[in-house]
């Protein structure tokens, strides 16, 4: 009897999706597919419509900073709240007068170039490979971030982007507790609240922001002592350990706030509030 094996180097199969494993190894890349897929086809989908985006004091994560407002759609930001006023005559009209458009982006860049989630994807959606110990197949090797992965190193520079949208989106928490001049909390400000916490743990424990903190130094300490620039990167360090969590957490959220603002803004939720 003529038994058929898998081609073998030291021992491993080689074609693509072969491994000895014998755990369901497809579950991760399978819900990695569909939670990228969920939270971007989602956040995709709001940023093109415009609207229902605000719903005084709360706005949406995926729409601050407003550069450009058109208070004539429902649901969106006042002109006081815009950068910039209303759109200008010259935007297309092929293209919805949606501040998103001109945000999202910006933290995007710093999520797809991210070293984590670069692993997430290039597993998931490239399989390259599908999983630890599982065979990618016969393909062109992988030469690190180099010819047309060679933007992916613009992620050094994108952390300092996303260290200035911290500083918008903790802005637009603390106007979450005042609504027309009244101090106050609803459930909404707790929302945005937990969306601006997971993003900043979700980019403190950056790897390129501890390299920007002082992992680029050979030593930290001064004369046998812990120097405050050792002490910070030690607090980055522990977000950094959590760093896949508060990828995956802070992602999701913002999907959730944008979600939670849009049904309060159309009426379909009522925020419970201490304004009445």
């Amino acid at each position: 009897m003529v038994t058929r094996q898998l081609p073998v180097i030291g021992g491993h199969p080689t074609s693509f999706g072969a491994t000895l494993r014998t755990d369901n190894w497809r579950l991760g890349p399978l819900a990695t597919v569909c939670m990228i897929s969920a939270a971007l086809g989602y956040l995709t989908w709001s940023v093109f419509q415009g609207d229902h985006y605000y719903a005084a004091p709360y706005l949406s994560p995926a729409y601050s900073p407003v550069l450009f407002t058109d208070p004539s759609v429902p649901g969106a930001a006042p002109l006081a709240h815009a950068w910039f006023g209303a759109f200008p005559a010259w935007w297309p009209r092929f293209v919805p007068a949606s501040p998103g458009l001109l945000i999202l982006p910006l933290p995007g860049l710093f999520r797809f170039t991210c070293y984590y989630y670069r692993k997430a994807y290039y597993r998931s959606f490239g399989g390259s490979p599908p999983g630890c110990a599982v065979s990618p197949g016969q393909r062109p090797p992988y030469r690190g971030e180099t010819r047309m992965f060679l933007f992916q190193n613009l992620h050094r520079y994108a952390l300092y982007i996303a260290l200035g949208f911290i500083l918008i989106l903790t802005y637009d928490v603390l106007l979450a507790f005042f609504k027309d001049g009244h101090f106050g909390v609803g459930v909404g400000t707790l929302v945005l609240a937990i969306n601006t916490t997971l993003i900043t743990s979700y980019t403190l424990g950056c790897h390129s922001f501890r390299h920007l903190i002082g992992g680029r130094k050979d030593t930290m300490s001064a004369r046998g002592k812990a120097s405050p620039m050792l002490s910070l990167w030690r607090r980055a360090t522990w977000f950094n350990e959590r760093h896949m969590r508060f990828a995956w957490a802070s992602l999701a959220w913002v999907a959730i706030t944008d979600i939670y603002v849009r049904l309060v803004s159309t009426g379909v939720l009522t925020d419970l509030n201490t304004w009445g």
